[in-house]
C-alpha cells in the first residue's frame, strides 16, 4: 500500500520533516493509491507495524516503568517478600519520586523515571502475528501500553510522529526474582499496534487487555493511560530519554514505551503457548492481537581470535 511513491512511514515522515508539514498534510499532498479496507487487511494479516527502519539496528525500543498511577502496587507486590520490615521497596520509592516531581509545573526536566532498553527493530512482532518468548525465559506476559514514535530530524531534534498501542511483553518471573534483573526481563520481542495516532496524546485513555485461550477469555481487565493516569508527563519522559546525545542521531527511529499499571501476572495468570494477547482502546480503530509462541533454543559459541 503506497502513498504516492512513498512506501513506508519512515519515508513519509522524512518527507514531511523536509517540507515542514505534518504527516496528515503529507498524506494529502502525495495522495492515496487506493482506499484502505482496514477490516479486510486485518483478516488477511497484511498489516505491518506502524513504523520500521531499513536498517533495523537504527530503530531503538526503550521504555519507562513506574509511570502510571497504580503501577507501583504491582511492582511492589513482586518485591515485597524481599523486605521483611515496613521499609519501602526501591520500586515504591521511585514511584513516589515520580508523584512528587514527574510533572514539573513549568517546563522540563522533572525527576527522571526508571528507564530500560528493550531491543531494536528486529525485535518488533507484526500485528496479528506470533510474539516470541525466548526459549530460556521463565514467563511471557503481556504489558498493555502506549508508546511514542519518533524520527530524529537532520538537525538532531527528535520529531514525534505519533503514538501507538503496544504489548511491551516481559518475563515477570525473572523480574520478580530480583529487581536488578529487570533489564534481562525486557530483552525480547514487543508488538506494536497497527495504527499511528497523530497529534497530542489524549489526557485519558481507557482500554481493555485480555488473554484468550481456545477462543475464550481466561483473563480480562481495563487499563488506563494518558497523563491524567500517569505520575510523569509525556514531556518529562521524552526529555529524559533524548537528553542523551547518542539518542539524537539524524535518521534514527525511536519507539519509547510509557509504562502500564495492568498485568495479568499480578492476578496469578500464566500465559501459555497458543494463548492470544488482545489489547484495545477506543482511540484506536483496531485491536492489537498476538499469539504467544516460544522460540527454538539456539546454540552458539564464544570464539576467541
Amino acid at each position: 500500500m503506497r502513498i504516492g511513491k512513498i512506501e513506508t512511514t519512515c519515508e513519509l515522515a522524512s518527507e514531511a520533516i523536509s517540507r515542514g508539514i505534518s504527516l496528515e498534510h503529507a498524506v494529502r499532498d502525495f495522495g492515496m493509491e487506493e482506499e484502505i479496507n482496514l477490516a479486510l487487511l486485518e483478516r488477511e494479516r497484511r498489516i505491518l507495524p506502524p513504523i520500521d527502519h531499513p536498517e533495523p539496528a537504527r530503530l531503538f525500543l526503550t521504555g519507562t516503568g513506574l509511570t502510571h498511577l497504580g503501577s507501583a502496587e504491582a511492582r511492589d507486590a513482586m518485591h515485597r517478600a524481599e523486605v521483611e520490615d515496613a521499609t519501602q521497596t526501591d520500586s515504591m520509592k521511585l514511584f513516589q519520586m515520580g508523584l512528587q516531581g514527574g510533572k514539573p509545573a513549568s517546563g522540563v526536566p522533572g525527576v527522571q523515571p526508571e528507564w530500560f532498553y528493550k531491543g531494536n527493530g528486529a525485535c518488533i512482532a507484526d500485528p496479528g502475528g506470533p510474539i516470541l518468548s525466548p526459549s530460556f525465559a521463565h514467563d511471557g506476559g503481556e504489558e498493555p501500553e502506549i508508546a511514542g514514535v519518533y524520527l530524529i530530524a537532520p538537525d538532531g531534534n527528535p520529531v514525534r510522529l505519533g503514538f501507538c498501542l503496544t504489548n511491551e511483553f516481559s518475563d515477570h518471573v525473572t523480574e520478580r526474582g530480583n529487581y536488578l534483573w529487570l533489564a534481562h526481563s525486557k530483552l525480547r520481542q514487543a508488538a506494536l499496534g497497527p495504527e499511528l495516532l497523530t497529534g497530542p496524546l489524549p489526557d485519558h485513555i481507557q482500554g481493555t487487555s485480555r488473554i484468550l485461550r481456545n477462543g475464550a477469555a481466561i483473563w480480562q481487565k481495563p487499563f488506563l493511560s494518558g497523563e491524567a493516569n500517569m505520575s510523569h508527563s509525556v514531556a518529562n519522559l521524552e526529555w529524559h530519554h533524548f537528553k542523551y546525545s547518542f539518542f539524537r542521531r539524524p535518521g534514527d527511529v525511536h519507539v519509547h514505551f510509557f509504562g502500564t499499571a495492568t498485568l495479568s501476572f499480578t492476578d496469578g495468570i500464566r500465559a501459555e503457548p497458543g494463548d492470544v494477547f488482545e489489547i484495545e482502546a477506543e482511540q484506536f480503530h483496531l485491536p492489537l492481537r498476538n499469539v504467544l509462541a516460544v522460540s527454538q533454543a539456539e546454540e552458539f559459541r564464544i570464539l576467541s581470535l
